[in-house]
């Protein structure tokens, strides 16, 4: 049995939730695109929700970059550096990785996401772990599903096995990266993971920053 509160009623919390994103988004979306935003988030992260004491936390995180995400793709916020979107099936192991690292190594120059095509209930801890061992926390990530509106805002997509579930659009650069997935690897195996991974966020970095 779901415990989620019905659509379209919100409780207080949820209600909140609306009213903060509703203030932070005043003159670029309406109360109702906030309020169908949060509660398409509740709904989406609801059943894979591992603690669902942070449902609501975790709802206004992504229901907050979704609204971002469609802002930017429809053209209501510029985006003032590039945006690079990581993909993978399970949004726990590479793409997390790929996310962290893009973001530590270009000190902020770069916006980066991060999804997966069907998001897992937690981070792969040894993932954590091994970011941990090069001075980068992941403490407020979570899985998080794909959407059109990331894909939309993002300049460059990088997929790695998520075969043909990330849409194509128009005008962006793709890049599929043939990395292994860490889940069920020994902490040897997760470390080389993070290790190749890292060398082709590097090498990324160069080329986006450079064309910028």
């Amino acid at each position: 049995m779901s415990t989620l509160p019905t659509t379209p009623a919100l409780t207080a919390e949820y209600t909140r939730i609306v009213d903060d994103l509703t203030y932070h988004y005043d003159g670029v979306f309406s109360r109702e695109t906030v309020q169908r935003a949060v509660e398409q988030a509740r709904d989406t992260l609801g059943p894979v929700a591992k603690f669902p004491n942070f449902l609501p936390i975790l709802t206004q995180r992504f229901a907050r970059d979704q609204l971002l995400a469609a802002a930017q793709a429809e053209g209501k916020i510029a985006t003032t550096v590039p945006e690079i979107l990581f993909v993978c099936v399970h949004n726990a192991g590479r793409s997390q990785m790929a996310a962290a690292l893009a973001k530590h190594l270009s000190a902020g120059k770069v916006h980066v996401r991060s999804a997966g095509s069907q998001p897992d209930q937690q981070v792969n801890p040894l993932t954590i772990q091994v970011l941990a061992e090069r001075g980068i926390e992941l403490t407020e990530a979570f899985p998080k599903p794909l959407t059109d509106d990331v894909v939309h805002a993002a300049d460059v997509i990088i997929t790695m096995g998520c075969g043909d579930a990330c849409p194509i659009f128009p005008g962006k650069r793709y890049e599929d990266w043939e990395v292994i997935d860490p889940g069920a690897q020994p902490i040897e195996v997760v470390r080389a993971i993070r290790d190749d991974i890292q060398a082709r966020v590097t090498t990324l970095l160069g080329q986006v920053l450079h064309h910028s």
